[in-house]
């Protein structure tokens, strides 16, 4: 079975920067593709960035040259650079692997910015 789990996640400050880590255990890591999604208290969960088996990159408008995803196959992991933080930015952070109808996803990892 596949198994994702986030880090990287904490409290920083606007403006302020956090690279957050999803490692996936299980076969077939390289053939997936990847996500970062997030939510807020009382928001949909939403798309941030993706990034196919084949390295294409996809971002929200809300991130769009703030946010960097890319994938490392050999060590089944994929991240996401997040700088110029701001407030707005903040909620769980959860990775999912694009298998199946819904994916794989993580337990989550919360960031918060705030002054």
């Amino acid at each position: 079975q596949v198994q994702l789990v986030e880090s990287g996640g904490g409290l920083v400050q606007p403006g302020g920067s956090l690279r957050l880590s999803c490692a996936a255990s299980g076969s077939g890591f390289s053939f997936y593709g990847m996500g970062w999604f997030r939510q807020a208290p009382g928001k949909q969960r939403e798309l941030v960035a993706g990034i196919t088996s084949g390295g294409i990159r996809n971002y929200a408008d809300s991130v769009k040259g703030r946010f960097t995803i890319s994938r490392d196959n050999a060590k089944k992991t994929v991240y996401l650079e997040m700088n110029s933080l701001k407030p707005e930015d903040s909620a769980v952070y959860y990775c999912n692997l694009a298998r199946g109808p819904v994916g794989y996803w993580g337990p989550g990892t919360q960031v918060i910015v705030s002054s």
